[in-house]
């Protein structure tokens, strides 16, 4: 694994596959009504080979794509 390929949330901690990930921000999704609030606990995520990217379901919202700059390692 190279240096591009490692994922990091807000706070510079490695992201991995099955990680729980908090919201540091409340988000809006698109395509639905629903607002993610900031301190959701999103847990079992995904990596998606990009780097600024994961993937995650909640309870609201599955498939989800996640900036890791509004996440922070739970």
């Amino acid at each position: 694994m190279s240096d591009d390929d490692i994922v990091k949330d807000s706070n510079g901690a490695t992201l991995a596959d099955g990680d729980s990930v908090t919201l540091i921000k409340d988000l809006k999704v698109k395509g639905t009504s629903e607002t993610l609030k900031r301190g959701t606990l999103v847990r079992n995520i995904r990596l998606t080979g990009k780097a600024g990217e994961i993937e995650a379901n909640t309870k609201q919202v599955k498939g989800l794509v996640l900036k890791t700059e509004f996440v922070k390692k739970a």
